[in-house]
């Protein structure tokens, strides 16, 4: 009887083993990624205004904010991960792409590492059942050299002169030239204009390609007319 009983429990905590890492296995798990890049212009033309990079003024380009993963409801999993802290070390080889694409905006004025830092804590700890963190900042790095949003926009005669523009043409523009519609998230600068802010596109759950979004965002809606701030 005793050996039954150990048995049993034995199968019992086996049983309730293989739920815990089904269930912790499903917290990490999502949908689909958004990859988001900003214009620097529009983070700076606000009243919270900005602080150039220890680095220097950035490009006049978009720069990475970030790759979230994201579930088909709208919601999103973050901070998955508290055991697996941010390392420059695992990134050193990236450090000065990353500074010239994924660069920081906030003050007091900084090298990047808390913008990254923040990035990997909240989003790429809930990426790790896919990408390692050299491989997460290398997927948005990637993603970034695929899809040339600026360029997309300046071939369409969409430029950063401060001048308004429909929101369905820059949809458009970068829809042809990505070949997946975008999100256009808006902001308002100091004289209360909407302008254009940031660009949503999604991305399979390798990190790897463009899809279509299965759900849009639900913050930053835009007028049918958004000015393009110069930098």
């Amino acid at each position: 009887m005793k050996s039954k009983s150990k048995s049993s429990i034995l199968l019992k905590l086996l049983i309730l083993q293989y739920y815990l890492s089904v269930f912790c296995f499903s917290e990490q798990n999502f949908d689909f990624f958004y990859f988001v890049q900003q214009w620097p212009g529009s983070y700076c033309d606000t009243q919270k205004s900005c602080c150039y990079p220890t680095t220097g003024k950035p490009a006049a380009d978009f720069g990475i904010h970030g790759l979230w993963p994201n579930y088909q409801d709208g919601s999103y999993p973050s901070n998955c991960d508290p055991d697996s802290p941010f390392k420059q070390s695992e990134i050193s080889d990236l450090r000065s792409s990353m500074q010239k694409n994924w660069p920081t905006l906030a003050c007091p004025s900084g090298d990047g590492i808390q913008f990254w830092t923040h990035e990997w804590d909240k989003h790429g700890t809930c990426s790790e059942s896919v990408l390692d963190q050299h491989g997460y900042f290398e997927a948005a790095l990637n993603l970034r050299n695929k899809a040339n949003i600026l360029q997309s926009l300046t071939n369409a005669g969409i430029q950063p002169d401060g001048k308004s523009y429909s929101l369905s043409s820059i949809k458009d523009s970068i829809k042809e030239a990505v070949g997946y519609t975008p999100w256009i998230e808006c902001n308002v600068d100091e004289s209360g204009n909407t302008q254009l802010y940031q660009v949503y596109l999604c991305v399979d759950t390798s990190g790897s390609g463009f899809i279509e979004c299965p759900v849009f965002p639900r913050s930053g809606k835009c007028g049918s007319e958004i000015e393009f701030p110069t930098f």
